[in-house]
């Protein structure tokens, strides 16, 4: 018990030593907590001035940055204003760099109008663009002068397809087209037909017209920069056509106009207006488009601008020529105007696109419909000019009739037109794309043709030449029909119909012509027994007859043949074969009654004084005599 005690005692003066030290290490912490407190108290002052400093060395930074900023754009100015007042003419390039400067000079001091000096030097920028601006009028004006020459038609002609191109020869003789109308083009193909729109200012200009172009349109210029281009180019634009050959005519002047040179001058016009369209308008909207790639309001009020006195003087012409007297003869280059501006419709409505261009779109659609209606009339009044063809002056040998050939030539060249009288009938609604309303069309000009020769026929006395007459002019439209495209259109149906007529026509012919030379070989009335049978009959004899009527047959035959002989020389068949077949024809009705009424009753004249004077002539030198028929030429017997 006391060890235990004892122990206890321990313990406790043990704790007692521990709170001891406990509260001294309290005490000195105490003590060195005041002494931070105090020390940081005196460093506060310190750190403030630390701060400050390093402030402001922040904003001495920043200022000497945007000192050396507008030091920089003060250089920039002074740069591009030595480049401004040195002008575009040294170096267009850097005066153009020098106005892009400026412009960003005057941003950032717009953006920037914190600066005191920001009013003064756009007051100064702006005057130095309002300079440069004036220079740059200048200058667009003066490089399109300069480069906006007119192109040579040799030029030109070299950018057509070979096909289109004139020769050397028509060139070293001033031609200015190519040669030939429309229809010797070949009809070339739009796939094969390659054209090449010529470079209307040189290629290396071109970037720098529309860098100044740019430049005025930003500046609100474009008023002034489309009358400067539009007036450049469109007097180049005119004077290339002039060059070319294309006249300003009055709508008075073209009608009055001989027909050998309208015709000339439409050819010409068809000609000018491929090279207007697929060359010079071609090239035109091209440039415009390089030259304001940054307006397309403006590409299209130029592009309208320049072309549109151009296209009003070739429209005018062919307006002209479709509202001019209708002809005949005005059809085929009617066709040919109406196939040229069906040809250049696509393309004029690509190149003359836009609201600016509306009108002039409308008013080449408006020729086009124009002059398909006139030809569709100019061909209902053939058709009735053919039937009413009242000319007089008909042909006293029986020959093709100058009508027959003409019309016919007519419908021959109707079928170089096919596709474009199928398109022209489409526009009217009257043709389903078969070829069954151009079949229809022939068929009516040919029955109007054939009508109008029946009635040319009655003005011949003798029925044998008026079927001659007949005979030579179906024959000559068959034959031309069967040797051309018609054939295929017509039919073989038709072909033979006309070809029954010819032959019906020579059969008449026949008849009427040799009945009464034929008569006097008959054995009728001759003989005592009065037989009536044709001296053809080979069982004959002259048993009974009388040497007077037999003398005096001999005498009327050889009367009549020698008339009809003499006639018949100057009528005419211009065909060898059918020339031939009728002179054959006539020989085999001829020669066999003329053998056998010899035969029958020669023998009662070769013992009676001067035979020779009765039976004047063999059956071989009547063959003969045959041959010399339908020459168009007047022979003595």
């Amino acid at each position: 018990m006391e060890g235990l005690a004892q122990r206890a005692a321990l313990l406790r003066e043990s704790l007692g030593r521990s709170q001891a030290a406990t509260d001294a290490v309290v005490s000195i912490l105490g003590s060195f907590d005041s002494r931070l407190s105090a020390l940081d108290a005196a460093m506060r002052p310190i750190q403030l001035r630390t701060h400050a400093v390093r402030t402001a060395h922040e904003n001495i930074d920043r200022t000497l940055r945007s000192a050396d900023v507008i030091l920089t754009q003060f250089d920039r100015t002074r740069e591009a204003e030595r480049e401004i007042q040195k002008g575009p003419n040294e170096n267009l390039q850097g005066f153009l760099d020098a106005v892009d400067r400026l412009r960003s000079i005057e941003r950032f001091f717009s953006s920037n109008r914190s600066y005191s000096s920001s009013d003064r030097v756009l007051s100064h920028v702006n005057g130095l663009l309002s300079k440069a601006l004036v220079k740059m009028e200048g200058e667009f004006q003066n490089q399109l002068t300069q480069r906006s020459k007119p192109m040579e038609p040799d030029r030109l002609f070299d950018c057509l397809p070979s096909t289109l191109r004139p020769s050397a020869e028509s060139r070293s003789e001033g031609g200015k087209h190519p040669p030939g109308g429309a229809q010797s083009d070949n009809h070339e193909t739009a796939e094969a037909a390659v054209y090449s729109p010529p470079a209307l200012i040189e290629p290396k200009f071109v970037p720098l017209l529309a860098k100044l172009a740019q430049q005025l349109v930003q500046a609100g210029c474009q008023q002034q920069c489309a009358e400067i281009y539009s007036e450049a180019r469109a007097s180049a634009l005119e004077s290339s056509l002039k060059n070319l050959g294309v006249e300003k005519l009055s709508k008075d002047e073209v009608q009055k106009m001989p027909w050998e040179i309208l015709e000339s001058k439409i050819g010409n016009w068809i000609h000018f207006m491929r090279i207007a369209v697929k060359l010079l308008f071609a090239g035109e909207r091209q440039l415009c488009d390089q030259v304001f790639e940054c307006s397309q309001s403006l590409r299209d009020k130029c592009f309208s601008a320049i072309t549109k006195n151009s296209l009003a003087t070739l429209l005018s012409f062919g307006e002209a020529i479709a509202t001019s007297k209708r002809s005949p003869e005005k059809l085929f280059v009617l066709l040919d105007m109406y196939e040229i501006m069906c040809e250049l419709q696509t393309e004029i409505d690509t190149i003359f696109v836009g609201e600016s261009c509306s009108q002039m779109r409308d008013s080449a659609l408006s020729l086009t419909k124009c002059l398909a209606q006139t030809a569709q009339k100019t061909f209902s009044d053939f058709e009735e000019a053919v039937e009413k063809d009242a000319t007089k002056n008909i042909h006293t040998d029986g020959t093709v009739h100058p009508l027959t050939s003409y019309v016919i030539n007519y419908v021959k060249f109707l079928f170089d037109y096919q596709s474009t009288l199928k398109q022209l009938f489409q526009e009217f609604k009257r043709e389903d794309g078969s070829g069954s309303e151009l079949a229809s069309v022939t068929m009516s000009i040919m029955q109007a043709l054939q009508n109008n020769l029946e009635a040319k026929a009655k003005q011949y006395k003798d029925p044998a030449l008026m079927h001659i007459f007949l005979m030579n002019n179906i024959h000559y439209i068959v034959k031309s029909v069967r040797r051309s495209e018609a054939k295929d259109l017509l039919g073989d149906d038709w072909i033979q119909r006309h070809r029954r007529i010819v032959q019906q026509n020579a059969n008449q012919y026949r008849r009427v012509a040799w009945s009464k030379v034929l008569q006097c070989l008959s054995g009728q009335g001759l003989t005592s027994s009065g037989g009536s049978g044709q001296a053809g009959s080979e069982g004959g004899n002259s048993s009974g007859a009388s040497r007077t009527a037999v003398k005096e047959r001999f005498r009327s035959f050889n009367m009549q043949f020698e008339e009809i002989y003499q006639k018949q020389c100057g009528w005419s068949v211009p065909d060898s074969e059918l020339r031939e077949s009728l002179r054959l024809a006539v020989a085999e009705i001829l020669l066999p009654a003329y053998r056998s009424f010899q035969k029958r009753f020669g023998p009662l004249i070769e013992n009676s004084k001067a035979p020779g004077k009765y039976v004047k002539h063999t059956p071989e030198q009547l063959e003969l005599f045959l041959g010399n028929l339908f020459e168009g030429k007047q022979e003595r017997s």
